[in-house]
């Protein structure tokens, strides 16, 4: 036998024996010169099935299709070796992520052919997805408020330093409703630190039905105070909101015998409407409203007081 011929047939065997699956495409022609056989137990497409490049692009899912044959052209003809990464076409009509390493050859600055191998990357994927969750998850949980679910303090702060400009610039309103329960401490004293936690979690709730726009935001500011932060919502909008709920934790009846106006849980409420003027901090929408939740307050709480 001749040894040019058994040097070929060993490394044939070793490419086909590894779980990465060899190819090879002659530019001019675009056509399959080989691909592993390797590529019939991942993808279910014969070897025979891989007749040009055409079959490798149309089996490329049709949302990165465009994208990785593009890059991969571009690429070529520059003479630049490469990695995409995409999901591929299964026979039975599924998709498994696929990362393609090409390597080009050429020939006094022109592409002749491209070799290339193709490794299954799903599990790898399946973990970078699951991480990315994670961290999704991970950054939604630093935006919410542990006992509650609200949105905490820092999501608020963000979300007021995104809505004052744009009010600004829209000229348009921003309002603002800062609530306290009334005579909280003295709840905490009577029914303990756990029902007090359980009356914090239940007036979340009700706040949460008070707004329905995706703009709006329900936080809980801290301790036994919660803020609406209402953009595009003018002064008597805001003042009809908190009313409604004011009457809203009424309804609820908590029981509270340590408070002197109500034998039930009740709500003061502070609101401030301003359209953003130049030079003006949005902390002063905060200021205003708890100015106005201090007047409620002393005035004889659970009732809502406007700037």
């Amino acid at each position: 036998m001749n040894n040019n011929n058994l040097e070929s047939d060993v490394y044939k065997t070793l490419l086909e024996s590894t779980r990465a699956i060899p190819w090879a495409i002659d530019w001019e022609t675009k056509k399959f010169e080989y691909i592993g056989p390797q590529i019939e137990e991942l993808l279910g497409w014969s070897q025979d099935s891989w007749a040009t490049a055409q079959e490798w692009i149309d089996r490329i899912h049709e949302e990165y299709r465009e994208e990785i044959t593009t890059y991969c052209i571009t690429q070529s003809e520059s003479g630049i070796d490469h990695e995409a990464d995409y999901p591929a076409l299964t026979k039975d009509g599924g998709y498994i992520w696929i990362r393609d390493v090409v390597h080009v050859v050429r020939e006094n600055g022109v592409t002749k052919k491209l070799i290339g191998f193709m490794f299954d990357i799903s599990e790898r994927k399946r973990l970078e997805n699951e991480l990315l969750e994670a961290n999704k998850r991970l950054k939604a949980f630093s935006y919410q408020d542990g006992l509650t679910g609200l949105a905490n303090r820092r999501l608020y702060d963000q979300t007021l330093e995104t809505e004052w400009p744009r009010a600004m610039r829209n000229k348009q309103p921003i309002s603002m409703i800062l609530i306290d329960i009334d005579f909280f401490k003295e709840f905490n004293d009577l029914y303990g630190h756990l029902e007090g936690d359980s009356c914090l979690q239940t007036i979340s709730r009700a706040l949460e039905t008070v707004t329905t726009r995706s703009t709006d935001l329900c936080a809980r500011y801290g301790g036994e105070e919660f803020v609406l932060l209402l953009p595009g919502t003018d002064q008597d909008s805001a003042m009809e909101i908190a009313e409604k709920t004011r009457q809203l934790i009424r309804v609820l009846k908590i029981p509270h015998k340590g408070s002197s106006i109500d034998e039930f849980v009740t709500i003061s409420a502070g609101v401030c409407t301003l359209i953003p003027e130049i030079n003006q901090s949005p902390s002063i929408l905060f200021e205003k409203a708890d100015k106005q939740l201090y007047l409620a307050k002393h005035k004889n709480r659970n009732c809502v007081m406007c700037d």
